[in-house]
């Protein structure tokens, strides 16, 4: 016979908010591309933390002297990583004060898609918000158009 019963209520009562709470804060589904670094699930808009995408019209140089549409490249480099494997799972980080949802996002295979989007050069890492970048310095991305868009100063606001 348990004599205290009522004592693991309120332990049970904690736990079992704490995992509505992170169930609440994770949004799985077939994604969207909408640009280089927001994507879209179940109508929601999804920001990716922590990197910093060309807008889809942004134009980048080539280093021939010429210029070519990185922000539409890294679109389309977004959705052929994600389309392979889905559905898309995205762990909510923060909300934007417009109550945009800021993520981190990983594919049904397990890779995150933020770090993909990094090191391959589709996307800057970017302090967001005053925060550090997503992947802190611990990886170097490849020579693209995404760094030099950001190094110009023309990044994005969360």
């Amino acid at each position: 016979m348990l004599k205290n019963s009522s004592c693991c209520s309120p332990v049970l009562a904690l736990l079992l908010s704490a995992s509505l709470a992170t169930a609440a804060e994770t949004i799985t589904g077939r994604s969207r591309v909408i640009d280089g670094d927001t994507i879209e699930i179940r109508g929601e808009r999804i920001r990716l933390h922590g990197v910093d995408a060309p807008e889809s019209w942004r134009g980048c140089e080539d280093g021939d002297g010429g210029t070519y549409r990185c922000g539409k490249e890294a679109a389309y480099a977004l959705d052929s990583f994600v389309a392979p494997s889905r559905p898309i799972r995205c762990e909510l980080v923060e909300r934007t004060r417009y109550k945009r949802r800021v993520s981190i996002c990983f594919r049904a295979d397990g890779r995150e898609v933020n770090r993909w989007l990094v090191e391959s050069g589709n996307a800057a890492d970017w302090p967001c918000c005053g925060k550090a970048g997503h992947l802190a310095r611990k990886v170097r991305p490849a020579v693209r158009g995404a760094r030099a868009v950001r190094a110009k100063g023309n990044a994005s606001s969360c």
